[in-house]
């Protein structure tokens, strides 16, 4: 039917009252407007209801008139109200004019649209869900309107329409959940509320599964967490607490997806969602089980950095979790991907913070345990990261840095590979060796052997082209050798250096690299109780030798021989006929010592309390082999006139004492000539200056 034709059945008074300024007209307009369709409706007269439709659609509802579409909008839902059970049929056509509407400039047409579709839908209801995400839509834009009275309107439409929702059976959450996650990150506080306020209604339906479709709107919630209102983060927050208390009682939870979620939440500067989103993944770690494997590495990047938040219970549920995950024995099979673990606990190895420098040392500890051939396929990755926490600021890092490299040297060439580096190390950083050479030392020496540790630093050192580094190096050697409890039972391999082969090897082995240091030599041979030797090495040094290095380093080994380490060479001094090498061994460093200094006053001390003794007296022991000892074979040999001669008898224990002298005194030539060539390159450097 057209137009002319439905003017014919509304008389024209009730159309001339719909487009009135005064409400009250066109309330009343309505209820006449009602009463007609009424009366179509009983007779079933649908084409004139469709008619009349039209009309109100197109000259009122479109109009651009203000107030022909508030009469148009009272007018649909009037025609709705008088349609009753038979509205249904004819809402694809009440509907679109009305949500048109919602957009209009004037804010009381669109306080007439939420007027208008509230009677609508309380005729229709369920029938009503057709237009359920243009109506969402709509409210969510309404939520957030500049005028109040349109705000308070969409609130009880919204109420409604939830209502409706939560009654039918023709919902589809399918369909609206793409919806809601595209509005999940707008910032606007009234449609956050809007949206948190439909989340948790379709939550409390026991037919529809939101839990299913958490993962889509699941950051949106925690986007909410840092929002500036506090009613908004509370209702976000019980939101998410009310999902996780669901999650626990699931027996399906799509935990990989949402556990992305929550590893970015992780890092928010927001200190709240940042203990939401560790709290939750606490619990993801205890109740994902295989599922969430493969999520593990991504996880662990998450939590080390939190494990050294400024918030204590950030760092307390971190921890947790951190245990937790650690002690879930996954295996690569289960798609436990070692490599990205590992790539993670090298990258926080990097970290400013040192527990997390901790933790990750303590993962890389764990990983080499559990899963070492698959480590050690990524070892080239992170071995130049472990080498470089060597110098790390923090004494325990660098003991557990320490400790994984144990670990990793197991393997011989993975052993000469972290003593080279060391090595490498102390020389280009002497702060280093400085502030962390005998930790690092006395550390390795008890993780991989101290025999070891120390041959294979000798070999090194024997080689060394740097001679100024090779001697401050030995140096540093020799004094971690002498005074640390650790190294006691090398200490004591030393002492049987003449007597046994383990001592012997253990002394030649070192003896190469300690000629660097005519301190460290002497040192050495005490140790060894080689005083013969002791003895030729002092009468051997020159002028040169006798600088304030040395004098320095002679000052050291005084107040040494003070010490517990060289009580038996003290009471050796009980009986200086047998010790006669020791005696003049000690004589000569007095010699070497300037007398105001107070090493020299501490060891004329010391010589005044030997019992006395005249040289004169010496009288040689001779033994089965025919070579003369006054010590028994404990190092003090002479010849057989009584008269120190090292080449006479140069071998004792397969050890030749003349060879190594050789070899001694041609280091020291190296070190003497390298020394001058020094110095006069400064002199040169220097009137070049001068010239300038």
């Amino acid at each position: 039917m057209t137009i002319a034709e439905a003017l014919s059945v509304i008389p024209a008074a009730v159309l001339r009252n719909l487009s009135d300024k005064l409400y009250e007209k066109r309330k009343n307009a309505a209820l006449e407007l009602e009463g007609i369709i009424k009366q179509l409706t009983g007779a079933g007269d649908h084409d004139k209801i469709t008619s009349v439709i039209n009309l109100l659609t197109q000259e009122y509802t479109y109009s651009p008139q203000a107030h022909n579409r508030k009469g148009g909008l009272i007018g649909l839902a009037a025609v709705t109200v008088g349609l009753t059970s038979e509205a249904a049929q004819h809402l694809e056509q009440i509907v679109p004019p009305v949500l048109h509407s919602f957009s209009h400039q004037d804010s009381r047409v669109r306080y007439y649209a939420c007027e208008a579709l509230y009677n609508i839908a309380k005729v229709v209801r369920g029938d009503f869900i057709i237009f359920f995400n243009q109506i969402f839509d709509a409210l969510c834009k309404l939520s957030a309107d500049s005028d109040p009275n349109v705000q308070s309107a969409a609130h009880l439409l919204d109420r409604l329409v939830k209502d409706i929702v939560t009654e039918s059976e023709q919902f589809s959450i399918e369909e609206f959940i793409p919806l809601l996650r595209e509005r999940m990150n707008v910032l606007n506080p009234h449609v956050r509320q809007f949206l948190v306020g439909w989340i948790t209604v379709l939550d409390s339906v026991p037919d529809i599964d939101m839990l299913g479709f958490l993962p889509d709107f699941l950051d949106g919630l925690f986007n909410m967490l840092s929002d500036s209102s506090h009613e908004i983060r509370q209702q976000a927050d019980s939101a998410l607490s009310e999902f996780l208390e669901e999650i626990k009682n699931s027996p399906s939870v799509d935990y990989g997806r949402m556990a992305e979620i929550l590893v970015q939440r992780a890092g928010s500067q927001d200190e709240f969602t940042r203990l939401t989103a560790i709290t939750w993944i606490n619990e993801f770690v205890k109740l994902g089980g295989d599922q969430l494997v493969p999520y593990y590495a991504d996880i662990l990047g998450a939590i080390l950095p939190c494990i050294s938040d400024k918030e204590e219970k950030i760092r307390v549920v971190s921890r947790e979790t951190n245990e937790e995950l650690r002690g879930n024995e996954a295996d690569p099979a289960e798609g436990f991907d070692v490599g990205a673990i590992l790539s993670v606990a090298r990258r926080q190895l990097s970290s400013e913070w040192e527990a997390t420098r901790i933790e990750a040392l303590h993962w890389m500890w764990t990983l080499l345990n559990r899963h070492r051939s698959e480590v050690l396929v990524f070892l080239n990755d992170v071995f130049d990261t472990l080498l470089r926490a060597l110098s790390d600021s923090s004494d325990e890092v660098v003991l557990l840095v320490l400790e994984v490299h144990a670990c990793i040297a197991e393997d011989p060439q993975h052993f000469r590979q972290l003593v080279v580096f060391l090595v490498h190390s102390f020389q280009h950083d002497h702060s280093l060796l400085e502030k962390r050479g005998a930790l690092i030392i006395r550390r390795l020496c008890v993780l991989l052997n101290a025999e070891r540790v120390y041959r294979e630093l000798s070999t090194i050192l024997e080689g060394e082209s740097d001679l100024d580094f090779a001697s401050v190096m030995v140096q540093a050697l020799n004094l971690i050798l002498l005074t640390s409890t650790e190294l006691s039972d090398l200490r004591d391999h030393l002492k049987g250096s003449l007597i046994n082969d383990a001592g012997r090897d253990l002394f030649l082995s070192l003896y190469a690299s300690w000629c660097h240091s005519p301190m460290a030599m002497i040192s050495l041979c005490l140790l060894a109780q080689a005083y013969q030797h002791a003895s030729s090495v002092i009468q051997s040094l020159v002028e040169e030798d006798i600088n304030v290095k040395f004098l320095v380093q002679l000052h050291k080994l005084i107040h040494l021989l003070e010490t517990p380490t060289f009580a038996y060479l003290r009471l050796q001094l009980l009986e200086p006929g047998r010790y006669i090498w020791l005696l003049k061994a000690l004589y000569g460093l007095l010699m070497l010592l300037p007398q105001q200094s107070a090493a020299f006053k501490i060891l004329r001390t010391r010589l005044k309390t030997v019992p006395s003794y005249s040289f004169k007296e010496e009288r040689p022991v001779r033994t089965s082999s025919g070579i003369s000892f006054f010590n028994g074979g404990g190092g003090s040999q002479i010849s057989e006139d009584g008269n120190p001669n090292e080449n006479s008898h140069d071998m004792h224990n397969g050890i030749n004492f003349g060879s190594r002298l050789k070899h001694f005194k041609q280091i020291q030539q190296q070190h003497r000539l390298h020394s001058k060539s020094e110095t006069h390159s400064r002199f040169n450097s220097a009137s070049s200056m001068k010239e300038v």
